[in-house]
Parts: structure tokens; C-alpha cells; sequence
């Protein structure tokens, strides 16, 4: 299919529009494009963060219940906007076994395998994408956008199907940094060999190049700029030092990174990281605090005795909660909560721990050519049932708590994504979570101060006078002093941290040439 190159008509500004490519998948391309952002932001224009297509199963939902990739949020936030699905028109959320669950501006569209993907939804998926450009050029008119790539732009075999890197900046005649990872290695090669495969109408995109994470000192790395420079023609605007801040990863991959042990971490609180892990965004309130050590545990690693443990969201509730089971880790957990642990479910991870789950069109890993695999036992831990259909539950939501003890005067806010709805089982003792009861559910468990708690509501600890209740309730369990609950909303340290992203790009890399 030829490369259409007509720009935008009509442009609503005289912007011209930028682009961060990457070498590959991990290069930092996310969180240069939200620097980016918030740096112009600084300079007195308005950037339009923008992704035509994105695969994540870490999602937001927009105020007008419409679904997009987390990362675009974060974007949007440096930018001082609030997201809309419009900067993620494609959403591609992975489901196994070569297949994706399809969302176009918001709303999904239905499931696809990998191999039938550019046949049957290249087409729908670059309207898509063009209509999310007018609607957001529309709604911010004078805004200049700021473009992520997808992976690669040079993977041979994809370039004439690729929905959402050179085709878009040829589309809008954009200009591109090049952003390549020095942590990996390889950087000559990934830099000269992602040019090399460019074909000569692409080649001029590319205004110029960024080393990302460097370590040690940046003029130990003179001798290798000159080179680039002189082998390309290109600039190299900047060398981007390793910042020891943990940014929002990407994919649940980028969770490897985070196994260091924090200094003076207090409690320890251990967080299933299942096959299908979605929404773990969830979790970076509890990272940013400094006396929690989060400790990934996969099922079939050891328990242990966490201070808490938390089952978070999942893409396919069913084939997750079967992996669980086929590994110790189920009995494992029961057992804890029985001998007084402390246990909370969020999304998936809640209806995990109910008594049952039914799935009567496959919606969450289940077959639905099989009505026995259809109905699964959950862990018990909770008297829910969970019945799966095919709406989503998709809308941001504020309630008053209920839970920890004396909650009632602190708001929890956060959305929901699911598919699932849950109900106590009649005749069972259940206490809900807040105000409004469909957001959650906890009970004592054991005899011995167990508790087992979950919510339909993402990003929960985000509020800090809640999430400082509930740590406090495990640090007087063991005898620590309380932590203050005078805490603002986790996103003002998110932007304390956007902040400082901005600070190390203005200080490392040159934007005028891409600028101009």
C-alpha cells in the first residue's frame, strides 16, 4: 500500500509536529516523548501527545469512559492535559496465544489473531488514527504534536503495514528524534543500522539522534558522538543520564528492573505477578513510598511472610487464576490468610479471590466451546460470584471509604475496567469496602487477625490519606510507629517526577535543531 502523504486539512496549527522514534521496544521512547511534552509545556506551548497505536495491558480510562494506554495518560499529565482516548486511537491489550483484544477511540472493537491482523483491521486501524488526530487537533486548536513511535520503525517485514511510525510522519511531514538505549549495548549498531534500513524518502525525517540511559561521565562518550555525527550527518542533541527515579514502566517486562532493595524499607509487601498481568501502574504509589519494599512473586516462587500481599488486575482472569492453582502458591496464600495475613485483590485479583467465577462467552481466558471450563472456583477467600458478559464497566468513580477502621472520612477515587460483575453470595457475610457497595468487599479471616480485602477500583492507593490508613493498619501489626496520613494525591508526585524527567532533558539534550 503506497504511503499517503498529504498532510492534515485542514492543520489547526502552525506547529510543525515532532516525533520520538526508537531503536526498539524499551529504548525510552514513553518517557522522552513525556519530557518532551513538558518541556515545551515550560516554553509556553500547548504539545498534543499523541500514539496512533500502542500494545499494553496497562490502560486508563478518560473521563468520558473511553479506554487508551496508561503511557499516553502519563503524557498527557507532563503536558498538563487531561487524557483522552483520542491520543491513543489504537489499543492493542494482549490476551495469549497470538491474540488481542482490539480497542479504536476508546471502545473495543473485537478480538483478533496476530496473523490476520494487518488483513482485516489495517484499514479500520488508520482511520482510526487519523480521526483521533482530527478530534484532538480539534479540541486543543494552536497545539503542536508530539508523537511516540511503536518498537522499531525499520522491522522489514511490517514497514509497508506499520499503522503508527514512519507512515504517520510522513502523513504529517514530521520531525523525528531517534532515540537509542546505551544500557543495552550495541548502540553504534543500533543507531547506523536503524539509518541504513530507512528508505531514502524517510531518511530526512530524522532531525536527530539521543543516547538514552548513559552511565558515568557524559565526555567519556565525546569520541563516540563525533563519530555518529560524522558517520550519519545527523546530530546527536543529547546523551540522557541514567536517572535512579522509577518511572511508570511500560509493559510488565520492564518490572524485571525493579528488584532492588530499598534502604531503610520498613515492610515488605508481595505482589502477584501473574502471566497476564494488567493495570500494574496500580502498584506505583506503593513504590514511591519509601518504607515499602514491593517483591514480585510469580507463581511457584516461596511465599514467604510479606507483610501484605497483593493479587493485582489480569487480562484473562480464568487462565491466570489456573496458573495460580496448578502452583503451590494458591494453598499458600489460603494458608496465610488463615494464619492472620493480610490480602488484597484489585480487579482480576478480586474476583480471584472469590468463592466463583462464570465466563459463559470466554471473555476472560475461559473456552467457549467448553461450558465445563466455563465455570471456575475461585480462591475462596471472599463470598463473591463473578459472572463475566461481554459490556465492559468502564468510568472513573469516587466513593467514601468504609475500610481501613474509621475510613469513612477519606475519598477514594480511581476507574474501573472490567468486564465482570460480583455480588455476595446469599446467606454470606461480606462488609463493603465503600460507599458505594459494587466497589468492594472485605472480611475478617482465620482466627488470628486475617483479613482479605479487594476492590474494582484502579488506582486506589493513589490516594494518599487512604493508602497511609491501610500501611499503618500492617505497621501496627508490627509495632511500628504510624506513618503520617496528612499525604497528598500521588499525582502530585508524579509531577514532582515529571518535573525532574523535564529538568535532566533541558540540562542534556539541544532541542533546536529539532525545533526548527
Amino acid at each position: 500500500m503506497a504511503l499517503v502523504q498529504t498532510p492534515l486539512a485542514p492543520l489547526v496549527s502552525s506547529f510543525k509536529p515532532l516525533m520520538v522514534l526508537g531503536t526498539s521496544s524499551g529504548a525510552g521512547k514513553t518517557l522522552m516523548t513525556a519530557a518532551l511534552c513538558r518541556v515545551l509545556r515550560r516554553r509556553g506551548q500547548r504539545p498534543l501527545p499523541f500514539k496512533g497505536q500502542n500494545m499494553s495491558n496497562n490502560a486508563w480510562v478518560d473521563t468520558a469512559g473511553g479506554e487508551m494506554a496508561y503511557s499516553q495518560a502519563l503524557q498527557a499529565w507532563a503536558a498538563g492535559l487531561e487524557p483522552v482516548c483520542a491520543m491513543n486511537p489504537v489499543l492493542l491489550k494482549p490476551q495469549g496465544d497470538c491474540t488481542s483484544e482490539l480497542i479504536h477511540l476508546g471502545r473495543s472493537v473485537g478480538n483478533c489473531r496476530a496473523e490476520h491482523y494487518y488483513r482485516d483491521w489495517f484499514r479500520p486501524g488508520w482511520a482510526a488514527i487519523r480521526q483521533g488526530l482530527a478530534e484532538l487537533q480539534a479540541s486543543q486548536p494552536g497545539g503542536r504534536l508530539v508523537l511516540e513511535g511503536a518498537g522499531s520503525p525499520v522491522e522489514v517485514n511490517l514497514q509497508t503495514r506499520d499503522l503508527t511510525n514512519l507512515r504517520l510522519a510522513q502523513y504529517l511531514r514530521a520531525n523525528c528524534l531517534l532515540v537509542a538505549d546505551i544500557e543495552r549495548g550495541g548502540v553504534f549498531a543500533q543507531l547506523v543500522g536503524t539509518l541504513a534500513l530507512l528508505r531514502p524518502v524517510e531518511r530526512p525525517l530524522i532531525k536527530g539522534l539521543l543516547i538514552n540511559r548513559f552511565r558515568g561521565r557524559r565526555e567519556l562518550f565525546d569520541e563516540g558522538r563525533r563519530w555518529l555525527e560524522a558517520h550519519t550527518g545527523i546530530p546527536v542533541l543529547g546523551v540522557m543520564p541514567w536517572l535512579d527515579e522509577l518511572f511508570p514502566p511500560e509493559d510488565s517486562l520492564d518490572l524485571l528492573e525493579r528488584r532492588g532493595r530499598k534502604r531503610g524499607a520498613e515492610i515488605e509487601i508481595a505482589v502477584l505477578k501473574l502471566p497476564s498481568l494488567s493495570n500494574f501502574s496500580d502498584l506505583d504509589p506503593l513504590e514511591a513510598e519509601a518504607s515499602v519494599q514491593l517483591r514480585w512473586l510469580a507463581p511457584g516462587e516461596q511465599l514467604g511472610q510479606p507483610d501484605a500481599l497483593i493479587v493485582p488486575g489480569s487480562k484473562q482472569t480464568l487462565r491466570d487464576l489456573a496458573a495460580l492453582r496448578a502452583s503451590p502458591l494458591a494453598l499458600e496464600l489460603k494458608r496465610y490468610a488463615r494464619l492472620g495475613g493480610q490480602v488484597f485483590g484489585i480487579c482480576g485479583g478480586l474476583q480471584m479471590l472469590g468463592r466463583s467465577l462464570h465466563d459463559p462467552e470466554g471473555r476472560e481466558g475461559a473456552d467457549s466451546q467448553s461450558p465445563m471450563a466455563n465455570e471456575a472456583a475461585g480462591l475462596d477467600l471472599l463470598p463473591l460470584h463473578t459472572r463475566f458478559a461481554a459490556a465492559k464497566a468502564l468510568r472513573q468513580r469516587r466513593s467514601q471509604g468504609l475500610w481501613p477502621a474509621a475510613a469513612a472520612s477519606l475519598e477514594l477515587e480511581g476507574f474501573e475496567l472490567h468486564r465482570g460483575v460480583s455480588s455476595v453470595v446469599e446467606g454470606e457475610t461480606c462488609f463493603p469496602l465503600a460507599a458505594d457497595p459494587d466497589l468492594g468487599w472485605w472480611r475478617p479471616y482465620g482466627d488470628r487477625g486475617g483479613v482479605v480485602a479487594g476492590t474494582y477500583l484502579h488506582g486506589v492507593f493513589e490516594s494518599g490519606p487512604w493508602r497511609r490508613r491501610w500501611l499503618n493498619q500492617l505497621r501496627d501489626r508490627r509495632g511500628l510507629a504510624p506513618l503520617s496520613e496528612d499525604q497528598p494525591h500521588h499525582s502530585r508526585q508524579r509531577e514532582a517526577l515529571l518535573d525532574r524527567l523535564a529538568d535532566a532533558f533541558e540540562a542534556h539534550v539541544n532541542l533546536e535543531p529539532l525545533l526548527r
